[in-house]
C-alpha cells in the first residue's frame, strides 16, 4: 500500500474528476474527495490488496457520492423535470412525428468509439452542463455509471415514473445538443 500522504498526489485528480462528473459542483466534488480520503485513512488497515489501491479509493468515493445524492434527495424541494417541458413543441407535428427540418441527423459514428474520444467527452460534458442538475445526474448515473433504475430511484428518492421522465427529457435535449455541436 502506498503511503497515505501520497494519495492526494497520486489519485487526487482521478478522484476529483470522478466526483465532479457526478455531482457537477467543484466544491461538492472536493468535499467528497476529502471525505473519501479520510474514510480510506481510517479504514486502511482493512485494505487487503485484492484490488488496486486506486480501485479501492474509487469504490469508497462511489459510496460517498451515493450518500451525497441520498442527502440531496431529502432536501430537494422541487424537481426540475416536473416543470412543464418548454421549447420542444416546434420539433414535432400534430401526430407526434419529427418535423422534417427538425429531425435529428443520423449518427454515423460508433457510440463506443465516440465515447472513448476525449473530445466527445468534453462536448458531452458541455451538453450535460446545460441540463438541469437533477436531469444530468440521472442521465450520468444511468448511462455512464450503469446504475439500475431501482438504485437511482433509491439514491435520489424519486419514483420510477419520475426517473423515466428525467431520462427521456435528458436524452432528447442531449441528442439535440450533440447533433448541433458534435455530429454536424
Amino acid at each position: 500500500m502506498t503511503d497515505p500522504t501520497r494519495w492526494v498526489d497520486e489519485y487526487g485528480d482521478v478522484l476529483f474528476h470522478f466526483a465532479l462528473a457526478r455531482v457537477r459542483n467543484p466544491q461538492h466534488a472536493e468535499d467528497l474527495v476529502q471525505e473519501t480520503l479520510l474514510a480510506a485513512l481510517q479504514a486502511r488497515h482493512r485494505f487487503a490488496g485484492r484490488s488496486a489501491e486506486r480501485t479501492w479509493l474509487v469504490s469508497i468515493l462511489k459510496h460517498k457520492v451515493a450518500d451525497h445524492f441520498r442527502r440531496a434527495g431529502r432536501t430537494y424541494s422541487l424537481d426540475e423535470a416536473m416543470l412543464p417541458a418548454q421549447g420542444h413543441e416546434d420539433l414535432f407535428d400534430e401526430a407526434g412525428a419529427w418535423k422534417q427540418s427538425k429531425a435529428p441527423t443520423a449518427w454515423s459514428a460508433d457510440p463506443a468509439e465516440a465515447l472513448a474520444q476525449d473530445e466527445f467527452l468534453e462536448v458531452l460534458r458541455a451538453c450535460l452542463s446545460r441540463l438541469p442538475s437533477r436531469m444530468a445526474q440521472v442521465f450520468w448515473m444511468r448511462e455512464v455509471d450503469g446504475l439500475r433504475s431501482d438504485e437511482i430511484c433509491g439514491l435520489l428518492d424519486i419514483s420510477a415514473n419520475n426517473l423515466w421522465v428525467l431520462l427521456h427529457r435528458a436524452r432528447l435535449q442531449l441528442r439535440h445538443c450533440l447533433a448541433h455541436t458534435w455530429f454536424q
